[in-house]
């Protein structure tokens, strides 16, 4: 414990007291708590929700470990542990393990199910959605669900999965959200608390670990920022300016007159062909080296720059390894690989691969294998490698921090074209320089290029944060569950809740919100006005028209007729009052005075309701268009009552979860692929999960045999049938299912040698097994929805292509 002051000692004191748990959970971990991980484990005790928000390394995961020692003090009490990705899954499964037993902790990742009954349960973020939906058992006594990396709700594919969970939640169940620094946390927590309840918003913009920015430039590292004198933080360094100012004469030895070219924005202005004094990697790693700023992360955007990295430091001969750490590094692989067979481990390159990480350099991207990936990442954390070159999706929650971090580039290729890297993007890559308890400091360093421009860099590097927009949008799916369990009425005030209509008109929700809380007095008055000797509401009615016409009497000067016809009117609702049966009850008064509140808030709510109608955004919008196409194809109808409920084919539909759910559900309904074996069925579904790149269209592609030709015909017109659909009612459609891999799906499941598959593809290992795997989630959907003999083939088709290192994992 560090030396406290007065004023602290007596904090410290006071929280002992009142946060007795807290108190107790901090005796159990080696270090102090900083005030934001203490402020928001403190309101965890108290009952609130929280959002933290907080830099990469800045410590949020201990406000998670306090959710789960404040779940396991409680009896029975259970808490759910959701990430974005089953890498980070899996390391935080093993590290509750390791902490609380096997027997105490669960993981569920769609491939995966290991003690699902466990009070501690690690899973993707797309489990517990479906969950919900299908109202599981396992839901029963949950008390906290830790939602880390929530910022990824921002994701166009798959963030909407995060606001189903926020909104679907029971509402006893404490919310635990880890954000990065996002610049609109205050507004996320805003409505976290308009959507959840109490939620306290923790916002902490201080590294734990302070972050020196640098620029390589030829042998030398500058300075980002200027650092001498009480000169202002972000004051870019003068010797970069004047750099930038010559073009790099002082460090290529060439004039850049004449150069063409023009600026197209971004971090670098526009550069020649040469780049005069720029460091290849061999030296850049050797001089990292010998500033004592390895181990080190360089982020390459480009996965075959990352293993082109690897291959030049190996044939340069560098060697950043002592022999008993290439013995540990050589017996933890064999010791994780024993399970994969020779000729897989010769067709992934493994003698390289092990040869570069004994001499302490890796690479780690999504064209890798998952146990591959995932041995270089324990490696790393054993301070074994000293060098690993990335992609971006190394930023993404796998904990690897490093002393250092190098840029290459401050620009990636996005898909489409070359753009900057966003400040949030930065922010993230750099957050994985310092290692907290062993860094004095963390160090980024962007390497030079002729035409860099400082001052956008500093720029760049100065902001700290960047905004967190929603993606969510109302799938077919989605619509299908929640007017099935809520009715379409009540799911439009649900859709109301969700952020992306939050940022769209803020007041909406605050307004659904009161009007689902009136609605649930309502039917409480209701209760409480009932009658056993008949319908009190009705009887209440005629006292509330008796009263409305004698104010009417009252009010101006109305003439005789107009009296007389009042008079009329008031006798003979008095004589059905008599009449009614509830006139006798000699509990009349009291249930009088329930049904004036009931029709008092009745006329507050649906005054509500009026406001929301004429308020109601895009997201409402969007359902309706939804439920529109939805009722067309017959997935939805409306009963004799002109409700709206779901039909055989859209309870079908509620157990299929993808981009292509309605295409799926409406080839599973017109049989299309009856005649299909399950090599052929494989060859399907990958031909609807995987998702074609640009220069994929218009090739004509080798298909398989055996009906598949015509099976992906009828369903290619199908899913026209359904584009035109959608774009009748203003939705904007859907991309056509690509055959491009059916072929090595088909020869895949056929046992066709890993090699052979892939040499026929241009797939990566890592791309062909992550594939492999969402085929494997789809036809599990189909087995359970399709008739019993489809049902089967797509067992047999899971079965035939589960093997090899597709299952392959690493063993610990």
């Amino acid at each position: 414990m560090t030396s406290l002051s007065p004023s602290e000692r007596y904090a410290l004191s006071r929280q002992q007291r009142t946060q007795p748990r807290l108190a107790d959970f901090q005796a159990t971990i080696r270090f102090d708590l900083d005030p934001f991980q203490r402020a928001a484990c403190g309101a965890l005790e108290e009952g609130r929700s929280v959002l933290v928000a907080a830099p990469t390394g800045a410590g949020k995961t201990i406000v998670a470990e306090f959710a789960v020692y404040l779940a396991m003090q409680e009896a029975q009490s259970k808490v759910f542990y959701t990430t974005p990705i089953k890498a980070l899954s899996n390391q935080k499964y093993q590290e509750f393990v390791d902490a609380w037993g096997a027997d105490q902790v669960g993981l569920l990742t769609g491939d995966t199910n290991i003690n699902a009954n466990a009070r501690i349960v690690v899973m993707t973020t797309e489990v517990l959605r479906n969950m919900l939906y299908a109202d599981s058992p396992l839901l029963d006594r949950l008390a906290y669900v830790v939602m880390d990396e929530v910022h990824y709700l921002a994701d166009r594919f798959r963030g909407a999965v995060w606001e189903e969970v926020i909104i679907h939640l029971p509402e006893a169940v404490r919310l635990v959200s880890l954000s990065a620094t996002v610049s609109n946390a205050e507004e996320f927590g805003d409505w976290l608390q308009a959507v959840r309840g109490d939620t306290d918003v923790i916002v902490s913009e201080e590294r734990p670990v302070p972050l020196e920015q640098h620029v390589l430039v030829r042998q030398k590292l500058v300075d980002l920022f200027d650092s001498s004198g009480q000169a202002a933080t972000h004051r870019v360094n003068p010797e970069l300016k004047q750099l930038a100012r010559t073009a790099g004469r002082s460090i290529g030895g060439r004039s850049q007159r004449g150069r063409r070219g023009s600026d197209r924005g971004g971090y670098h202005r526009a550069r020649s062909a040469e780049q005069g004094g720029r460091m290849d990697r061999p030296e850049l790693i050797a001089m990292l080296q010998q500033k004592h700023l390895l181990p080190a992360i360089v982020f390459i955007f480009s996965r075959n720059g990352c293993d082109q990295a690897v291959r030049q430091l190996l044939r340069s001969g560098i060697r950043l390894t002592e022999a008993h750490e290439r013995e540990e590094i050589r017996k933890i692989v064999e010791a994780r690989v024993r399970t994969f067979r020779d000729e897989d481990l010769a067709v992934l390159g493994y003698w390289d691969w092990l040869e570069g990480l004994q001499r302490g350099v890796a690479a780690h991207h999504a064209g890798m294998l998952p146990a591959f990936k995932e041995v270089v990442e324990e490696l790393f954390q054993q301070k074994l490698l000293k060098v690993v070159f990335a992609t971006e999706t190394l930023a993404l929650g796998v904990n690897m921090p490093a002393r250092s971090v190098v840029l290459e580039k401050l620009e990636k290729f996005n898909g489409e074209a070359r753009v900057p890297i966003t400040p949030g993007e930065y922010t993230q890559l750099t957050g994985r320089a310092g290692r907290r308890g062993i860094d004095v400091e963390g160090h980024s360093v962007i390497q030079w290029v002729d035409g860099l421009d400082p001052e956008a860099v500093a720029a760049l590097a100065s902001r700290r944060s960047y905004p967190m927009n929603s993606s969510f949008k109302p799938t077919y799916n989605m619509a299908v569950n929640l007017i099935d369990q809520f009715g379409r009425e009540r799911t439009r005030q649900i859709l109301e809740l969700s952020f992306a209509q939050f940022q769209a008109d803020r007041a909406v929700v605050d307004l659904a919100r009161t009007l689902r809380k009136q609605e649930e007095s309502l039917a409480g008055y209701e209760q409480a006005m009932r009658c056993h000797l008949g319908d009190f509401g009705e009887y209440a009615g005629i006292r509330r028209g008796i009263a409305e016409l004698e104010r009417k009497q009252a009010k101006g000067n109305p003439t005789h007729a107009q009296r007389e016809r009042i008079q009329r009117e008031i006798g003979g609702l008095r004589k059905q009052l008599r009449a009614h049966p509830c006139h006798g009850c000699a509990e009349r008064e009291a249930h009088a005075r329930w049904a004036e509140r009931w029709w008092r808030l009745r006329r507050e709510h649906d005054q509500l309701q009026s406001q929301i109608r004429t308020r109601t955004g895009q997201v409402a919008k969007r359902f309706d268009r939804v439920s529109e196409v939805l009722e067309q194809l017959g997935y939805l109808e409306r009963d004799a009552n002109g409700v709206v409920v779901s039909t055989a084919a859209g309870r079908v539909l509620k157990r299929i979860y993808g981009e292509r759910d309605l295409l799926v559900a409406e080839c599973l309904r017109r049989g299309l692929w009856s005649g299909l074996d399950a090599p052929g069925l494989a060859a399907m579904a990958a031909s609807l999960v995987y998702e074609p790149r640009r220069d994929d269209r218009g090739i004509e592609y080798r298909l398989p045999r055996a009906g598949f030709r015509e099976a992906f015909e009828r369903t290619t017109d199908v899913w026209a049938e359904l584009d035109d659909l959608e774009r009748d009612h203003r939705l904007s459609g859907s991309e056509q299912p690509s055959p491009a891999l059916a072929q090595a799906m088909h020869a895949w499941a056929r046992g066709v040698p890993l090699g052979q598959v892939l040499s026929d593809t241009e797939l990566a290992a890592g791309d062909f097994v992550r594939l492999t795997k969402q085929v494997i989630d789809l036809l599990d959907q189909v087995s359970i929805v399709a008739d019993a003999e489809l049902g089967t083939r797509a067992r047999d088709a899971i079965d035939a292509i589960r093997r090899g290192v597709v299952v392959d994992t690493v063993v610990t």
